[in-house]
């Protein structure tokens, strides 16, 4: 049972938005080669740049400074909008989806934290295995 309290909903959506993400942004690499007409180093380091930013803070998720760098990544995202328009509605989609994620993870952990607080009164103490 402290293994289900310590799992982190918010972390794990997150991850997943992230993962996604990550397919995303390193399929830009080559509309930004083809049509955006932007160098082959520059949209390798760009496209698959992010798409393992992405992959690397979903595995960092435990720290509280990951959710701030997937914020940034998210006006990256949005900001690939400049030279691929459609990364503008791409971009926002998945800012959103990272945004609720975030929003719904947090209410849920808080929803959970006291609803375990009140079992643990009732019953006397922490639950153990």
């Amino acid at each position: 049972m402290s293994n289900e309290r310590e799992r982190s909903p918010r972390r794990g959506m997150c991850a997943a938005v992230l993962c996604l993400e990550a397919i995303v942004l390193g399929l830009t690499t080559p509309v930004l080669i083809t049509i955006a007409d932007v160098s082959t180093g520059v949209s390798v380091a760009i496209g698959l740049g992010l798409a393992v930013l992405c992959l690397l803070l979903a595995g960092m998720l435990r720290r509280e400074w990951a959710y701030a760098a997937g914020w940034a990544v998210q006006v990256a995202a949005v900001g690939l909008g400049f030279v691929i328009p459609l990364m503008f509605v791409l971009g926002g989609i998945f800012a959103l989806l990272w945004g609720t994620a975030d929003f719904l993870g947090r209410k849920i952990e808080r929803e959970r934290a006291a609803a375990y607080a009140a079992f643990d009164a009732q019953a006397g103490g922490p639950a153990t295995d």
